[in-house]
């Protein structure tokens, strides 16, 4: 597929596209400037060239990526969100938006907080983009640490949130790719709980002096 990656200078967006250029994905590293994108991507070239791996990579800014895409990623701070998508909503049309954005409080990020709404992130992003984008929550969960290591197993489920059977299961193929395993977890409307999870992990973190807690889902086959 090709993937743009809206927020890919980021952690997170940056090493979920290392995983998924490994995996012969086209990437598309969006930013708000296309100097940065363009310098993330070719900071990621390097590292896959590195790991023995040649593959596509490219970086502009965040609506060239959304048009050049096949399916889109929102990878920004939850700040960010809602500016991200309306620059880049007319590219959107009939496409996947998947979102990795979990918001979190202001000042204690290790303690749950959600929007003023009451939606879960990723509800409000399917109410701006309008119903001919479909949006999938996933990856909330996973630390970025490890990402841009592809010998390190990531010790994490991701949970995938929609609500569009065809649209999770690209999702889940794409979570095999990164090299976990995604699992199906019902509506858009349970990605709040995803959402809050991430504080939930970062408090089991700091608690522990770890960087990497992750969410195993038991009793499936």
């Amino acid at each position: 597929m090709k993937i743009a990656i809206l927020g890919g200078t980021g952690n997170e967006g940056f090493g979920l596209g290392f995983r998924w250029a490994a995996a012969g994905h086209e990437i598309i590293i969006g930013s708000r400037s296309a100097e940065r994108g363009a310098a993330a991507a070719a900071e990621m070239v390097e590292k896959l060239e590195a790991a023995g791996k040649q593959t596509a990579v490219s970086g502009t800014d965040n609506l060239t990526a959304s048009q050049q895409a096949d399916l889109v990623v929102l990878s920004v701070p939850y700040a960010a969100q809602a500016a991200t998508l309306a620059d880049v909503k007319e590219a959107l049309d009939g496409k996947i938006l998947l979102t990795v954005v979990a918001p979190l409080g202001p000042s204690k990020k290790a303690r749950v907080w959600r929007p003023p709404s009451g939606l879960s992130a990723a509800e409000e992003a399917q109410a701006q983009v309008g119903e001919s984008c479909t949006v999938v929550a996933a990856f909330q969960n996973v630390s970025a640490h490890h990402l841009t290591d592809l010998d390190h197993a990531i010790e994490c489920d991701v949970l995938v949130c929609g609500d569009k059977g065809d649209t999770k299961q690209t999702v889940i193929l794409l979570c095999q790719d990164a090299g976990m395993r995604g699992v199906n977890a019902g509506a858009l409307q349970n990605a709040t709980v995803a959402e809050g999870l991430t504080a939930v992990l970062i408090a089991i973190n700091i608690t522990n002096k770890i960087k990497d807690a992750g969410i195993r889902i038991t009793g499936l086959s």
